[in-house]
């Protein structure tokens, strides 16, 4: 039993449980997600007849799950990013780790992009050569780099909240926490009432949290079945070259760059990250959503040893930011597309698209589809068509679901690898 500390902000009613309410019930929560990722697309083919009516029926109470998912993320990000900041009672500190985060974060996007583009020109001969006549897509209008900057930055304190602009949301976290920091000079004992405060409502908000993941394995279900209820022809059909390099590469990423990472760094059993990481990766391929896995993936990196006070600051960090699935998918797809046009990649293009990928993810809000956004502007960086995104557009979701996988365990090896990093300073 781990008792509540205000300075460190520990969540006494999840570490208690074995972090994922194992002891609670008859099965433990990673359990109870897999048997009902395995009956959604049991379900899903026997629907493959009647697709609308598991998009109708089946659909909405997944929705129903997600939206409890948004509605509770927003705070979380907030107090879970305060609480860390002010466990560290050291704005260097603060700096001095999320300095290491994003670079952590950039480096395993480029590894990532790198790899989707290495596989991709291995298969491109077994690619389908569909056709590219009729083709349209609405490309949303690029947007620069000084105006990506900006945006990073709240007008309104309401606002970021309301819009689930999660980069905005961290920097309100963090300058309320460097405020609640700089408080301790002024007034200690009001430094210390507001710790408390802090860490007292962040504990209200996970345990919101855990009341609603007890609806996980419902939640997986009605969101996966109507999926594979509609696309599971398509999976077999002329796209599956495609899907199965990007799948090829999310599995290479994982098993070699996070395996190296947690062990190298961390000194952690790759076997046993991934064990661990079950219920947050199931979770993830269901819901195809960084931000609204993130509670659950809190969870579990607390049971591989991640401290609280990093892991409230990298993890909401990480989905907004850490896009290594997505990153894969904008080589792989820019391969494809490439090819069906009859266009050949040079070297100065891969390296671009490299580039642009890995600064693009920084601005992409870790939600449903962002990856199509990001898969435009690469395109366009390099001068591919654009209305190529409509080749890939059908099965978007299928490769989502892979990608934010891949999203979300990035963010869990960072945690556990900076966490290690800074217990080593102590």
């Amino acid at each position: 039993m781990v008792h509540h500390n205000s300075s460190t902000g520990f969540y006494p009613h999840i570490i208690s449980k074995g972090g994922c309410m194992e002891k609670k019930n008859k099965f433990s929560l990673a359990v109870q997600i897999f048997i009902a990722l395995i009956l959604a697309i049991i379900v899903g083919l026997l629907m493959q007849g009647s697709a609308d009516v598991a998009n109708d029926y089946i659909k909405p109470f997944g929705t129903i799950f997600l939206n409890l998912i948004k509605f509770i993320v927003g705070p979380i990000v907030l107090f879970s990013i305060m609480a860390g900041v002010v466990s560290m009672k050291d704005i260097k500190k603060v700096g001095s780790i999320g300095g290491l985060t994003v670079a952590y974060y950039l480096l395993t996007t480029a590894f990532a992009i790198t790899i989707g583009l290495v596989f991709g020109n291995i298969f491109k001969g077994a690619f389908p050569a569909l056709s590219t006549s009729g083709l349209s897509y609405e490309a949303a209008e690029p947007v620069s780099f000084m105006d990506t900057i900006v945006n990073i930055f709240p007008n309104n304190f309401v606002k970021p909240l309301l819009d689930a602009n999660m980069l905005q949301v961290i920097i309100m976290a963090l300058l309320l926490g460097f405020a609640v920091i700089l408080i301790a000079d002024v007034s200690p004992d009001a430094n210390e009432r507001i710790i408390n405060d802090i860490n007292d409502l962040n504990n209200v908000f996970m345990r919101v949290m855990e009341m609603i993941l007890r609806l996980s394995p419902v939640g997986v279900f009605c969101l996966l079945c109507p999926v594979v209820a509609k696309n599971g022809p398509m999976i077999l059909g002329s796209l599956a070259m495609v899907l199965l390099t990007a799948y090829i590469c999310y599995a290479v990423h994982a098993v070699v760059v996070y395996s190296l990472a947690v062990k190298c760094i961390a000194g952690v059993s790759p076997l046993l990250f991934f064990r661990k990481m079950s219920p947050a990766m199931m979770f993830a391929f269901s819901s195809a959503s960084s931000v609204g896995t993130l509670p659950i993936n809190l969870e579990c990196v607390s049971n591989l040893g991640a401290s609280k006070e990093v892991s409230s600051f990298v993890l909401p960090l990480g989905a907004t930011i850490n896009m290594d699935g997505t990153a894969i998918y904008q080589g792989v797809c820019s391969i494809f597309i490439a090819s069906c046009y009859g266009i050949n990649l040079t070297m100065p293009q891969m390296l671009t698209i490299v580039l642009t990928a890995t600064l693009a993810s920084i601005g992409t809000a870790g939600v449903p589809g962002a990856g199509m956004v990001m898969l435009a502007m690469v395109l366009q960086s390099v001068g591919l068509p654009v209305e190529g995104i409509a080749l890939v557009a059908g099965v978007d979701r299928i490769f989502d679901m892979g990608r934010t996988v891949l999203n979300i365990t990035g963010d869990a090896s960072c945690a556990v690898c900076i966490s290690h990093i800074n217990n080593r300073k102590k």
